[in-house]
């Protein structure tokens, strides 16, 4: 426990998914409990909990898609099984991903996806070869999905100006929606602020505490993906939104458990992160209409861009968003550097306009021929 017995909300978010994850093994080959304990020394509990999602799903394809699995339930599967398995079948469970039922809800996979269940189940096959349970690792012999590289969507200085003073003013909102910002505009322009300015995950700033803020050096702590903790730090503008907020935080009587929470959504509880991401489509859907699918990361990305484009410096952005690999940031980033040298090229003139002899026209073939 920490001060006061009360747990972080990264110490919380720990405790459930570690207790979903022993849930899940309880339907799993026992085999697969001994993966996650193999990788714990390096991972985090909301990884192992995705794995343990993932090889979930896995073997539901196995029983349900597979003929001579017959409808096994997949704790009866057994490494005899998993090694029996062919690549053609892994080939078969990518399809699989892009669309299936569950629940009679239909579910799709996109790249990413796909990418991260393959890469879940390439561990796992891993870890049966290494420890001599399959005779073979059969997801060498397909490849990994490939991921597009897509756009960055990113608002501009003048969407961010109006998605701020929409927060503020309430215009352009619904009767229904001005009666919610009445109570939440401080709190939700403190979000949107730390976003823009600080470049903060979604999943972070709902794992912010009172105590984590620090106006006498401009900055709080955070929990980074990964679990490292890191200090990012605020300017200005963000920290009077912080202050305007908190003048009416301290006033809010917290449910129990959620005492040290910096942002509570109205029920007095920490926010969720759900509940702060259907916020920024909100407000950005109003400023920037034409952009779909904004979202906190979306934010994410401006911030990412503004402070390369006033600093050049692609590490600098890495360290600040919290990038593990620079490769990363400079796969989104990098592009901006031949706007950069695009508009660099027509600024250089090599002569004056009036200078420059006029083009003299070349002659028809039947000019020539005359």
């Amino acid at each position: 426990m920490s001060k006061n017995n009360i747990l972080s909300y990264t110490e919380q978010r720990a405790r459930e998914v570690t207790l979903l994850t022993r849930e899940l093994l309880q339907k799993l080959p026992l085999v697969c409990a001994d993966f996650l304990r193999a990788i714990e020394p390096t991972t985090q509990p909301l990884t192992r909990y995705a794995y343990a999602r993932d090889l979930s799903l896995f073997f539901a394809f196995l029983s349900d898609e597979v003929p001579r699995f017959g409808g096994k339930s997949a704790r009866d599967f057994t490494t005899e099984d998993l090694d029996s398995v062919t690549a053609r079948e892994i080939s078969l469970y990518l399809e699989y991903l892009s669309l299936y039922i569950k629940d009679d809800v239909e579910i799709t996979n996109a790249e990413l996806g796909k990418m991260r269940k393959f890469s879940s189940l390439r561990s796992f096959y891993k870890f049966l070869f290494k420890n001599n349970l399959v005779k073979a690792d059969v997801l060498l012999l397909v490849d990994m999905p490939k991921r597009r590289e897509k756009p960055i969507i990113r608002l501009e200085i003048d969407e961010v100006a109006r998605m701020l003073d929409l927060v503020e003013t309430g215009e352009a909102l619904c009767a229904h929606q001005r009666a919610y910002n009445e109570n939440t505009k401080k709190r939700d322009l403190a979000i949107l602020s730390l976003f823009l300015g600080t470049g903060i995950r979604v999943s972070e700033l709902v794992g912010i505490d009172l105590q984590d803020l620090d106006f006498d050096i401009g900055g709080f702590l955070v929990t980074r993906k990964g679990g490292n903790q890191a200090i990012l730090y605020f300017p200005d503008e963000v920290a009077r939104a912080l202050k305007d907020y908190l003048r009416i935080r301290k006033e809010i009587v917290p449910l129990p458990g959620h005492e040290n929470a910096l942002f509570l959504s109205l029920q007095n509880r920490r926010i969720s992160v759900r509940a702060v991401q259907m916020m920024v489509k909100k407000y950005a859907g109003l400023a920037a209409p034409l952009k779909k699918h904004l979202s906190p990361h979306k934010l994410r990305s401006t911030f990412g861009t503004n402070l390369y484009h006033e600093t050049g410096d692609i590490y600098l952005v890495a360290d600040v968003l919290g990038h593990s690999d620079v490769n990363t940031t400079r796969r989104h980033y990098a592009a901006m550097s031949d706007d950069r040298r695009r508009m660099a090229a027509q600024k250089v003139k090599l002569r004056e306009e009036e200078s420059i002899p006029t083009e003299t026209p070349v002659a028809s073939e039947k000019e020539e021929s005359q």
